[in-house]
């Protein structure tokens, strides 16, 4: 039986115009290159990688308190997630599609925490952005 790859990719590649990391998936650029020729373990791996530095980025700005709610949010919305993806690496993935359309994180089983609290959802994916690079570049540079 074959499996299907997974990528992380969200069609926003950042490394097209220069960048070392992605702005869309937090991958640098010899893993992008590399992503189809590494066996379906190692995929896993570095998409946990992935998940555990969108949780470390988000989770002094939001929490989720209904994963069932996020999820169906997710599904109508048609975002792009996992379904074993971590619930707070979905949430990324959903202000970084839905920022300027969403009024009220609790309609979509979220709640903003920390600094959060007094941010829109778009000023939170602004501070959240700086920070998944700056995890990115520092998992980027443990590579080397």
């Amino acid at each position: 039986m074959t499996r299907r790859i997974i990528s992380p990719c969200v069609g926003l590649c950042s490394t097209t115009v220069g960048d070392d990391v992605c702005r869309g998936c937090q991958r640098h650029a010899d893993e992008i290159r590399d992503w189809p020729t590494y066996a379906f373990e190692e995929r896993d791996c570095r998409l946990a990688e992935l998940d555990a530095l969108r949780v470390a980025a988000a989770g002094e700005l939001l929490r989720v308190v209904d994963a069932d709610m996020l999820k169906a949010q997710l599904e109508r919305h048609r975002i792009r997630h996992r379904d074993d993806q971590p619930p707070l690496s979905q949430a990324v993935e959903l202000l970084r599609v839905g920022r300027d359309r969403i009024n009220d994180l609790s309609r979509y089983g979220l709640e903003a925490v920390g600094k959060g609290r007094r941010l829109s959802p778009a000023e939170l994916h602004a501070e959240l952005v700086p920070r998944l690079m700056a995890e990115a570049e520092a998992r980027r540079q443990a590579s080397v």
